[in-house]
């Protein structure tokens, strides 16, 4: 399972402060403990920063990289701040995101080639985001033949399916599901990923709904995840649930966190009660 830390974005009031302020203890102290709590790469986004975007995201991906050995997901809806980010990047990064729309990706993929990167895929075209498993995956179809056809291997693709509120359509968390088991079942090595909270959107105890949405999405064959690793009860589920769905071999990985954490259960708290 490949997590990517997501904490280190301005849209969070002490990020974006931080980054104001160039306070290079403070990010990379998030950086740090995101990378020690099993984030596999560290998401960097200053996308708030609409004056000076390019050099604050290249500013933190040199910071972030003096502090961890880990790979960045260089996240930017702007394709001069992903170059200047890529510019400073060491190592192979994920550019997050291309998707389907014609500007869109003309503008990204020679960025993934130039700089050899991986790339999350997201679901999406020109007629915007799509509601059912059908729309995602003829967009997922179009997406794999150009990314491929261009020289990208599959290990290096990241699926999106783009998650949208249950809370708006009861069938919005089984559409994704249908997608992700799909992509795995039609297009083998690629890499499925999300942003889990968009699931729970206007609904009370949203952590609940998204750690039920997460074991879900991994029972379908979901191989990557954006989120907070300093949550703890999130983390123990990917263990826990790695374990269960056959992804981790003599169940080692589970047996090493316990003993991390002296065999002591963790208990997934919530206000249901069970009848």
């Amino acid at each position: 399972m490949i997590i990517i830390g997501e904490l280190i974005n301005t849209s969070r009031k002490d990020i974006a402060f931080a980054v104001k302020n160039r306070d290079r203890a403070f990010i990379q102290d998030i950086a740090q403990k995101q990378v020690e709590a099993g984030a596999n790469y560290v998401d960097v986004n200053a996308g708030t920063r609409v004056n000076d975007e390019p050099e604050s995201l290249s500013w933190l991906v040199e910071t972030v990289q003096q502090a961890v050995d880990a790979p960045l997901c260089i996240d930017s809806p702007n394709p001069q701040a992903i170059e200047a980010a890529l510019e400073s990047h060491k190592g192979q990064a994920i550019i997050n995101s291309i998707t389907a729309e014609k500007e869109r990706y003309e503008e990204i993929l020679p960025l993934v080639l130039k700089y050899n990167a991986r790339v999350i895929a997201l679901c999406m075209d020109d007629t915007g985001m799509p509601e059912t498993a059908k729309q995602r995956l003829a967009i997922v179809e179009i997406l794999y033949k150009g990314l491929t056809e261009s020289g990208l291997k599959a290990e290096d693709i990241f699926f999106d399916p783009l998650v949208k509120p249950i809370s708006v359509n009861v069938n919005f968390g089984n559409e994704v599901l249908n997608t992700v088991r799909q992509i795995h079942q039609y297009y083998p090595g690629v890499h499925t990923t999300c942003g889990l909270s968009n699931v729970s959107y206007g609904l009370p105890n949203r952590k609940l709904l998204n750690q039920t949405f997460l074991v879900a999405c991994m029972a379908n064959g979901m191989n990557s995840v954006i989120l907070d690793p300093l949550d703890q009860t999130i983390m123990s589920l990917i263990t826990a649930s790695k374990a269960v769905f056959g992804r981790d071999q003599y169940c080692r990985g589970y047996l090493a966190v316990q003993r991390k954490n002296n065999c002591e259960p963790y208990f997934i708290k919530s206000n249901l009660e069970i009848v």
